[in-house]
């Protein structure tokens, strides 16, 4: 958010010293005095906006500001999302589908399956949605086979965010790609090439270290409603069918923006009614709405409830989400504060000079970013366009430039803290306090930053070699 007529006069030094206070300060208020921590980084963020120099008058604004856009992004989600877990929990869907691949892959092979399932859930599916539809089979598949939920959540969780940070049609690669000028074909398959292994490395084989030392009970963040013997529980290819469904929706979305934005198809055509209906439809709201019409009407059919029945199991599954909401809303809150204070534009100026290469500056800066404001998006593009003109004049191949967009993309992800939506989404769908929180998410984050970056840095220097 931009304050027509003020514009920051501190310097980097002492934004930087706000910044690692405010991260201070909240540790504290968590960690040592308890507080909860919605008003502790309401709080915080009031603080720090008074302390770097936002005028008093708009003080209020900003931190509104960041905590709607936040909410507008993620509240939808989470409801209708809690919504549709619940209905396939107390439906026995859930478990139905658990079993399926449970007999399939075998009890060992668990976790694997539930993250190779959503790596491919995560190829249209932004990170939020992908999360919430996918958490009622992972709760399932923990409570069937046991042990620590960290060995199936992660997996599950890392996927999506592997997809959602390296691969189009995603935002940040898509937007990343179009300011280098790089072929999104090229992008997609190098973001494939960087993914998967990533996603193994950093993320499945982390998943069963952790695993064995944190030994966490599956939540119960869609309520108390569980039937574990339903009477008349869905076929399994009806669960994957209400998977799949916005997934196929939200692809519809993405894949025609992305054709229209790379000029396959042309803008007389985009802006027909036709096509921005069928662009509607794959609205990651509307998706979900969408889904949660149909499977409230297939699955309340089978467990032979009146519509007062299936209303009262969607009530009882957003009194748990609220806390994650009003949570996730407050980090917004804080990340939006950040920003607007020019931190990150500071710790860019005072970067800019150095003399590296590249494609590690784009990785350093980006990384720097997201410590400094939260968004993986924001520090992905904001990264882009600061060393698109340095990215022009180098010279560089489809290979180089798809690995660079990748390389800026794996720094956005990394040390994921207070200022990031998913910290607070990932830590209390998950139910953990935020100690283990940053032992598990923040560390798994920056896994798959740096494992990323190198993968990316060798394809690179190999683009060049063949080149």
């Amino acid at each position: 958010m931009e304050i027509e007529g003020w514009s920051q006069t501190l310097t980097a030094g002492p934004l930087l010293a706000i910044a690692a206070g405010a991260i201070v300060v909240l540790l504290v208020l968590i960690v040592r005095f308890k507080m909860h921590a919605f008003p502790a980084l309401i709080l915080v963020s009031l603080l720090t906006a008074v302390a770097t120099g936002i005028p008093l008058g708009q003080v209020v604004k900003v931190m509104t500001n960041g905590f709607g856009t936040t909410l507008g992004s993620v509240a939808l989600l989470v409801g209708l999302g809690a919504m549709l877990g619940a209905l396939l929990e107390v439906s026995g869907g859930a478990q139905v589908l658990a079993h399926k691949m449970i007999s399939v892959f075998g009890e060992d092979r668990a976790p694997l399956a539930l993250g190779v399932a959503s790596l491919l859930f995560g190829f249209p599916i932004f990170f939020d949605a992908g999360l919430v539809v996918m958490l009622p089979v992972v709760f399932s598949v923990a409570r069937w086979v046991g042990g620590s939920m960290l060995f199936y959540g992660l997996p599950a969780v890392g996927a999506f965010s592997v997809m959602h940070v390296f691969v189009p049609p995603h935002p940040g690669p898509v937007t990343a790609a179009t300011l280098f000028s790089a072929n999104v074909g090229t992008v997609l398959l190098v973001g494939l090439v960087v993914a998967i292994p990533t996603w193994y490395l950093a993320v499945y084989l982390f998943s069963k270290v952790i695993g064995r030392r944190i030994d966490l009970p599956v939540p119960s963040v869609f309520g108390d409603q569980e039937v574990h013997d339903p009477q008349n529980p869905p076929k399994w290819q009806t669960v994957v069918a209400l998977l799949l469904l916005p997934m196929l929706l939200i692809f519809l979305n993405t894949g025609l923006t992305t054709l229209a934005k790379s000029g396959v198809i042309d803008e007389a055509t985009s802006g027909t009614e036709w096509f921005q209906g069928l662009v509607l439809l794959g609205e990651t709201p509307v998706a979900l709405l969408i889904t949660l019409i149909v499977a409230a009407f297939v699955l309340g059919r089978r467990l032979g409830t009146e519509h007062g029945g299936v209303q009262s199991i969607m009530e009882g599954a957003l009194p748990p989400v609220c806390s994650v909401i009003l949570i996730t809303g407050a980090g917004g809150m804080f990340g939006g504060v950040l920003r607007t204070s020019g931190i990150g534009a500071s710790l860019t100026e005072v970067l800019g000079g150095w003399g590296i290469p590249l494609i590690f500056a784009g990785f350093l800066i980006s990384a720097i970013l997201r410590v400094a404001q939260g968004s993986a998006t924001v520090a992905l593009t904001t990264t882009a366009g600061l060393i698109s003109d340095g990215v022009a004049s180098a010279g560089y191949n489809d290979v180089q430039l798809a690995t660079l967009v990748v390389a800026v993309a794996a720094g956005s992800v990394v040390l994921s803290h207070f200022n990031d939506s998913g910290f607070w989404l990932v830590g209390r769908f998950f139910q953990m306090d935020v100690k283990t929180t940053f032992k598990t998410w923040t560390v798994l984050e920056t896994l798959i930053g740096v494992i990323g970056f190198a993968v990316a840095a060798v394809i690179f220097y190999l683009g060049a070699a063949l080149g």
